[in-house]
């Protein structure tokens, strides 16, 4: 008898969390088909948790209102389509449980509680969530939640499949759809690029990338951008502090923030070193959106327009708030000016949600399809719960336990940042206008502009 004949596990949910990413289709069709083919019933979660967390004795989980049916005839031909056949949402159930002391209070539990009641409701033996960092949070916390539930309980056994645009997981190399992320963006960086030499101007790029860099520093060198920065290029010399209302808490609190003279000036001298030294009076610059948690908030009103900033369910500042591109744009054109005595064209541009539903690549379709079969094999042939699914090499298979992946005492996920020593980074640096290696120095030039790498 077959391991899957052996199976407890004859109904499955499927949910997916977050925003959109290239191939998500990929691995929800994938992942159904496998346990569909074994006879195990699949229920796609329609957005997310969002009507998971609905759910109450008045209030019962309802077939095509808060979820589907994933069957062989639904299924047919979607594993290349873009989009999410089953929604997302970015409803976070684990709020407020911060620390494994709050797995015991009932009130902080309550919500994951719901979820838990829920899937029990509609006899549910195992989950599978499809999401990026704060989704896999979520399925710890879901596992865990599990744990505390007295002996003779129900069980779900949950694993975890990473989703990210931003490719900044710990426990597998790229990410399903990251590629297809990069060439789309690559496509519009070059799109402007050319539009720059046109009209003898710039663009500054804000790509999205809110954790790490990945994003950007593919899509820049895919482009050929002049030039690419993130959060992993702020040393301790571009850093500053501020002291700003936190008005999700209401507390004052202390955070770093950028210098911004110094990130105006290094765009500006690098300007100048291509206008003087490669006669080129054009360029496109990214800017990961990650670099917008560090702009500060307390300019005077006279200086800019005031942030109101906002912030998504899972605490993180919403970037589209702080409109980086568009404020460094307006700084460095009045730099510009000011160093140099002429005008100079500056645009600032946002790029993201372009590539968050593009039609994916073959990798990235190969990718999911194996992540979603992982996920049945996990569950089924190999009886986990607990794993995030992963590939190495040749997309073999390994299966990575959240400890590995979440701190385990504040409950936070590990951040994979680009390493500066790694090949990877020291790419980007070659192929961009590379103003510090060949020691440019205008007459104007600030103290402190020369960046490391």
């Amino acid at each position: 008898m077959s391991n899957a004949a052996k199976s407890q596990i004859q109904r499955v949910a499927m949910l997916f969390s977050g925003g959109p990413a290239p191939a998500a289709n990929a691995v929800i069709s994938t992942a159904a088909a496998s346990f569909n083919h074994h006879g195990i019933e699949v229920l796609g979660m329609k957005n997310g948790y969002s009507n998971l967390v609905k759910f109450s004795p008045d209030h019962a989980m309802q077939d095509g209102r808060d979820y589907i049916r994933l069957d062989s005839n639904r299924l047919r031909r979607t594993r290349n389509t873009p989009g999410i056949m089953i929604g997302t949402a970015r409803e976070n159930p684990g709020k407020g449980v911060d620390t494994p002391t709050d797995l015991q209070d009932a009130k902080k539990c309550a919500r994951l509680r719901t979820v838990y009641d829920a899937l029990c409701s509609m006899n549910i033996d195992a989950l599978i969530s499809i999401g990026g960092d704060d989704t896999l949070r979520t399925a710890n916390k879901m596992k865990l939640f599990q744990d505390t539930l007295p002996a003779g309980s129900r069980k779900i056994p949950v694993v975890h499949v990473p989703k990210t645009i931003d490719n900044d997981y710990f426990g597998i190399d790229f990410t399903f759809g990251f590629f297809t992320a990069v060439e789309t963006m690559a496509g519009e960086i070059r799109n402007l690029l050319a539009d720059a030499e046109a009209g003898r101007s710039y663009f500054i790029v804000e790509s999205m990338g809110r954790g790490a860099g990945w994003l950007a520093y593919g899509a820049a060198m895919a482009g050929e951008a002049s030039h690419v920065m993130s959060i992993e290029d702020l040393d301790d010399s571009m850093l500053t502090t501020e002291e700003v209302d936190n008005k999700v808490t209401g507390q004052k609190e202390t955070h770093k923030i950028m210098k911004l003279d110094m990130i105006v000036d290094r765009i500006v001298n690098l300007m100048r070193f291509r206008e003087e030294q490669e006669g080129k009076e054009f360029g496109v610059i990214v800017l990961a959106e990650g670099l917008a948690s560090f702009y500060p908030l307390t300019l005077p009103a006279s200086e800019e327009t005031p942030i109101e900033v906002e912030y998504d369910p899972f605490g993180h500042i919403s970037s589209s708030s702080v409109d980086l591109g568009k404020r460094i744009a307006k700084r460095v054109a009045k730099r510009y000016a000011a160093v140099t005595g002429s005008k100079h064209k500056v645009n600032g541009v946002q790029l993201g949600y372009e590539v968050r539903c593009a039609r994916p690549h073959a990798y990235d379709v190969i990718l999911g399809s194996q992540l979603g079969v992982g996920a049945y094999r996990a569950l089924v042939e190999d009886g986990k719960s607990g794993v995030m699914i992963s590939v190495e090499k040749q997309f073999d298979l390994k299966y990575v336990p959240f400890e590995e992946l979440v701190d385990q005492a504040t409950l936070t996920t590990y951040v994979r940042f680009i390493r500066r020593e790694s090949d990877f980074y020291k790419l980007a640096r070659f192929l961009e206008t590379n103003v510090a290696e060949k020691a440019y120095s205008g007459p104007d030039r600030r103290q402190g502009e020369r960046r490391s790498s």
